[in-house]
């Protein structure tokens, strides 16, 4: 099976404090304040300069290609959520532990809080709104409610999406195999045992199909 992709920050760019983000959140309602973010040095810099930035990007999601205006500095989960309308991408731990983020990069399964948006230019991105097709779930999806796999949901869209990812790579997986796959994405309601019955039985259902 494939290796899940790690990304970090670059040197470069130095990350908002959180209280720097959470205020600008207040601030601007929903979207993030595209002034409250940018460094005196960030933008004095334009695109054709020495370390400057384009900062308008096309970005494929969910088979559409969209433009959106980031920041330097602007994480794709923050771009999914607060610019692209997607919140079914989850922000929690904030630095790829607790697998709440995590959408399709390339069929990857990546954590999207810790990969900068303009990184993602250029990749096909899916996210949890993306599974369903002509208004059918993901068969993934449907086991998720069968086997009552979904208790407080948080987690649910990044297990999902991980999980999706692990049935693409390979079509039976075992325990032992799914128990280290999904191993990245954690359920504070420990119902481990009900979300490993659904991927076992999506599995089925993908190979009769």
């Amino acid at each position: 099976m494939a290796d899940r992709e790690d990304c970090c920050f670059p040197e470069a760019v130095v990350a908002p404090s959180r209280r720097e983000f959470i205020k600008g959140v207040i601030a601007s309602g929903v979207a993030v304040s595209s002034v409250a973010y940018v460094s005196t040095a960030w933008a004095q810099m334009a695109p054709g300069q020495a370390g400057g930035l384009e900062r308008l990007l096309s970005l494929r999601v969910n088979g559409q290609t969209r433009r959106v205006d980031v920041l330097p500095n602007e994480t794709l989960a923050m771009t999914l959520r607060y610019k692209l309308g997607l919140a079914g991408t989850k922000l929690g731990c904030d630095r790829a532990e607790c697998g709440a983020c995590t959408v399709l990069m390339d069929d990857l399964p990546v954590c999207s809080c810790s990969i900068l948006a303009v990184d993602a230019e250029g990749k096909n991105i899916t996210t949890i709104e993306g599974l369903a097709k002509n208004g059918k779930l993901h068969p993934l999806q449907e086991t998720f409610v069968n086997c009552g796999a979904i208790q407080c949901g948080y987690c649910t869209p990044g297990q999902i999406m991980c999980g999706v990812a692990l049935l693409n790579e390979k079509k039976n997986p075992s325990d032992d195999e799914t128990r280290l796959w999904m191993s990245g994405n954690l359920c504070r309601c420990t119902g481990y045992q009900k979300i490993r019955e659904a991927l076992h039985e999506a599995a089925k259902i993908m190979s009769e199909s």
